[in-house]
């Protein structure tokens, strides 16, 4: 290629000028040019343009800035040329070397910052590559973390591309979100999404390439023979994977664990998420760091702090109390104790009485078989049953006198348990008197929409049980009580999610199994949250009171723990122990962030498994209660943060930095750019300046900023024919609270600030107000003497990727034939008195000859001075550069290292083995080939600064 070229730099093709929106490398290693026309024919229009197919020179032109038309401004206090001025501002990325990064955007989204959740973001900007685990307790809000995160990626031009993994009923969540409060739209591709793309799309087309940003769900994807090819050619610049301790690798190499490898060699930046990241074992959590940097871990089983130092970030509540007093509440915590009754009590003594010849074998198990009907029992009678049914049926083809023996046990405890009906299920009796007792109880109607229950149990006859009994027993209808589980399809269950936040659904019960445990928000209505059956995992507690005591509860959360009492000893021994887990988690919940501490196994199996084991060994409540507190440790990942180092908690805050402007706000440019634009006609709106709103007359030239929207949001864009934006943050809040009012509700105006489409719109068309190749000229009457001419300029240095990585602002300012002076911005801002209304018009005549004279050597200056600045940059980066490299090489040692001792010397091993060595050595050499390419592709840059004359200022009254 002849020369480079990117984001910002106007170009001309095909006889049209264009400004250069983004630049991406083809499969091919060639350049793909994402354009905006701003020349008549072709002005609002986006399109792309390959390398391949345009020759550099007559194909594209990159503009000359010597050969700049400086032209007069006749606008009013040169109103046109101060637009100009700031839609260039706003469409230059920041490029602070990676010491110096700020949070310049994502703390202003529409959301009460808190300081901690910028830290992510400015952990994850200082690192060379920005692929992060954040790894926050329950509640504390990753998904605005990450949200913060994109904003900044963005808004340095590195994050076009952006694909969301997440959880099927976390899709609708995640993505209105994303668009509420960030102005992130992506297109949801759950069954009936991926059904519309493929509708529109050639049957051999990638579906991945006809959205730029997109969220589906991880199960959707590990149906690995249809997207793997897809996804094998693709590339984008973001990829998010929400609950992340899915696709870590735990025991074995899962589908999900597979395509979260796959996914994280097809972007430059990869978030995770997860409240739970690691199972307590090294290798489970070396996966996932892994997938973040492939180089960072060469042993699974060895490695420390410095290993994955920067790679991901924890706090738990009590870490960030004191930023948030008022935005978490402390939870209430009721036991409700039932007393079985005669037929309960039968049921537990037929339970506690089984002995099983063939079912208990412990070749068949971790498990007795009595004890899994127990868990079962402990969740309903209806739970039990199906269980000892399906078991029954099970050992009928088996035909030895063992399983006759534990089949005519298990109709016993069968006929006890059918005796047991809703008026006889002493738990349940109590669920109703719970919900309906107004002095004891929750005094709860169903008439309230803004108070709504939650229910949750792990067995799905059970909630099938409470279904169909809670709607007769609290006089419900059918569509006032909903269920949640895995079985539900992909849109069902987000239907459900929907309808439970929005205030005009008929929904006043949610009845959950652990699905709804992960993720999910159900705060927004409800603060009361019912454990029918005792979780017996710890894990499983935070997961599921996660749901309603999070970030953004406005009532205090109230946490109900159901329980039967009964006389068998053994029974009152086994919910002794469940009690004591409820303590436990409380003890957590005050003092030590994760209840998992207490039985480090760190997946929710095992410890069942260790719950079981102890009921199954007769242990006392008080010994069980005794182990937990002996075994009690740090959390693993506060060991691998560093022995002296505290998780950051709000350090970012002080970081936090505006970027240049001319203009007040957000609203004064748009109202400015929207009044420009209506003198040719190409825009039609309304103002309201009290309030901050701006509502704009769909036009079609919106057609091509809107297109990357969520098709529900364009919907109810083109339904009302117009666009609503405000600065009013506030406002938008409450607009999001309307939204959880209506069914299939999306907010019906969005934030006005640099990233909403609109904002880009106005950008890209006051561009335009010049001529191809033209750039103002400024009279000002102060601050410049008589003969003083100053050009603003902009100069741009792209790496070989072609992103920008140095972008600066600045002055020449010419006095009598003297060597120019360089400005920064900001003195150039001060010394003529730059702002939108600031400077008068006299409407004189430029010199154009004289100020062509001048311009040359301008130019000239400015590739010195930028060449210069390169030189600076590259002397602070060098070193970093080196540092980078000569890392790499001692991991790759270590690598290298570790393969001998995996498989040792290949003459000695066979040749299956030794084949699996060179197959791991490729591999090795593959990702430490790419990481170093990717490095100095990043890092490195060419001496042949991009020059932009933005304008120029001449002295004189």
């Amino acid at each position: 290629m002849g020369m480079r070229v990117a984001a910002g730099a106007r170009v001309v093709i095909r006889d049209a000028e264009w400004l250069v929106k983004t630049v991406d490398r083809t499969s091919t290693g060639t350049l793909s040019i994402r354009a905006v026309g701003i020349s008549e024919l072709v002005r609002g229009r986006e399109a792309i343009f390959l390398e391949d197919l345009e020759s550099w020179g007559d194909g594209i032109e990159v503009l000359d800035p010597a050969a700049v038309r400086l032209v007069p401004d006749p606008s009013p206090h040169y109103r046109n040329s101060m637009l100009y001025i700031e839609s260039l501002l706003r469409q230059t990325p920041p490029t602070d070397p990676p010491a110096e990064e700020k949070i310049y955007l994502g703390h202003k989204a529409a959301m009460d910052a808190v300081p901690y959740q910028l830290d992510p973001a400015m952990q994850a900007l200082k690192q060379p590559r920005q692929r992060i685990l954040i790894a926050d307790a329950v509640g504390l809000g990753k998904t605005l973390e990450a949200g913060v995160l994109l904003t900044e990626l963005i808004r340095r031009g590195k994050g076009r591309r952006i694909l969301v993994v997440a959880l099927k009923s976390m899709l609708t969540q995640f993505q209105k979100e994303m668009w509420a409060r960030f102005s992130i739209g992506l297109t949801r591709l759950d069954s009936v999404g991926i059904q519309r793309v493929k509708q529109q799309i050639p049957a051999n087309h990638n579906p991945f390439y006809f959205f730029d940003r997109s969220i589906i769900s991880i199960d959707t994807l590990k149906q690995d023979s249809e997207y793997r090819p897809y996804i094998e050619n693709c590339h984008w610049d973001v990829i998010i994977i929400d609950e992340a301790h899915n696709v870590a690798e735990r025991g074995s190499h899962s589908l999900r664990a597979r395509l979260a490898k796959l996914l994280s060699s097809r972007s430059d930046t990869l978030i995770m998420l997860s409240a739970t990241p690691h199972d307590g074992r090294k290798e489970s959590f070396a996966s996932l760091m892994n997938m973040l940097d492939p180089t960072a871990i060469a042993n699974p089983e060895d490695y420390g702090p410095e290993d994955i130092k920067g790679l991901f970030i924890r706090r738990f509540k009590k870490d960030i109390q004191h930023q948030v007093r008022t935005a978490f509440m402390d939870r209430t915590i009721r036991k409700e104790i039932a007393d079985a009754g005669p037929s309960e009590e039968s049921a537990f003594d037929q339970l506690t009485s089984l002995k099983f010849k063939k079912l208990d074998r412990r070749g068949s198990g971790n498990r007795l078989f009595r004890t899994t009907l127990e868990k079962a029992l402990f969740s309903s009678p209806a739970a039990c049953l199906e269980t000892a049914n399906h078991r029954i049926k099970n050992l009928e083809a088996s035909k030895t006198p063992e399983a006759a023996e534990d089949i005519s046990q298990l109709r016993d405890l069968v006929t006890a348990l059918e005796g047991i009906g809703p008026k006889q299920f002493s738990k349940y009796q109590a669920l109703v008197k719970l919900i309906r007792d107004k002095q004891e109880g929750f005094g709860w109607s169903g008439r309230d929409a803004t108070d709504r229950l939650v229910i949750f149990t792990e067995r799905i006859e059970t909630l099938k049980f409470l279904c169909e009994n809670l709607k007769k027993d609290l006089k419900l209808k059918d569509k006032q009580v909903e269920i949640l589980h895995g079985t539900l399809s992909d849109v069902d269950q987000q239907r459900v999610v929907e309808a439970f936040g929005q205030e005009e659904s008929p929904v006043r019960i949610l009845i959950a199994s652990d699905l709804a445990a992960e993720g999910i928000n159900l705060h927004y209505l409800s603060h009361r949250l019912v454990h029918f059956d005792i979780p017996w995992s710890l894990m499983v507690f935070q997961q599921r009171n996660g749901r309603v005591d999070r970030y953004g509860q406005t009532q205090q959360p109230e946490i109900a723990y159901l329980m039967t009492r009964a006389r068998n000893p053994d029974i009152k021994g086994d919910m002794r122990i469940l009690e004591v887990l409820i303590e436990k988690d409380q003890q957590a919940y005050k003092n030590i962030g994760d209840p998992s501490a207490f039985m480090r196994e760190y997946d929710v199996d095992r410890e069942e498994e260790r719950t079981a084991a102890a009921m199954e060994a007769d242990v006392t409540a008080e010994e069980f209660d005794a182990s937990l507190e002996a075994g009690l440790a740090d959390d693993p990942l506060a060991i691998l943060l560093g022995e002296d180092e505290e998780p950051p908690t709000g350090q970012a805050a002080e970081s936090t930095h505006d970027l240049p402007s001319i203009f007040n706000s957000d609203y004064d440019y748009a109202k400015a750019a929207a009044n420009l634009l209506r003198e040719g006609r190409r825009i039609d709106g309304h103002f309201d300046d009290a309030q901050q709103f701006i509502t704009l007359n769909w036009q079609e030239d919106f057609t091509h900023c809107m297109r990357d929207l969520p098709q529900e949001v364009r919907a109810e864009i083109r339904e009302e024919t117009q666009v609503i934006v405000t600065t009013d943050r506030q406002r938008l809040k409450n607009e999001m609270v309307r939204c959880r009012k209506e069914e299939h509700a999306w907010p019906r105006f969005s934030l006005l600030w640099d990233l909403h489409p609109v904002m880009d719109w106005f950008n890209n068309s006051v561009l335009t107000v010049f001529g191809r190749h033209e750039a103002p000229v400024i009279h000002v009457p102060k601050g410049l003497q008589p003969g003083q001419t100053l050009f603003l300029m902009t100069g741009l240095i792209p790496n070989r990727k072609s992103q920008p990585l140095i972008h600066r602002w600045f002055g020449l300012l010419f006095s009598d034939g003297k060597t120019p002076e360089i400005l920064f911005l900001d003195q150039v801002i001060n010394l003529v008195g730059l702002g939108f209304g600031k400077i008068p018009n006299p409407g004189k005549s430029v010199d154009s000859k004289r100020l062509a004279k001048l311009l040359p050597r301008a130019v000239d200056d400015a590739r010195q001075w930028m060449s210069a600045s390169r030189d600076e940059f590259h002397a602070t980066i060098q070193p970093l550069l080196d540092k980078h490299m000569a890392e790499l090489k001692r991991l790759k040692g270590d690598r290298m290292r570790q393969l001998e001792l995996d498989f040792g010397d290949a003459t000695t091993t066979s040749r299956r083995q030794a084949s699996k060595k060179e197959a791991r050595q490729r591999e090795i050499d593959t990702v430490f080939a790419e990481t170093e390419k990717w490095i100095a592709d990043t890092m490195t840059t060419e001496d042949d600064p991009y020059i932009r004359v933005v304008a120029a200022f001449v002295g004189g009254a």
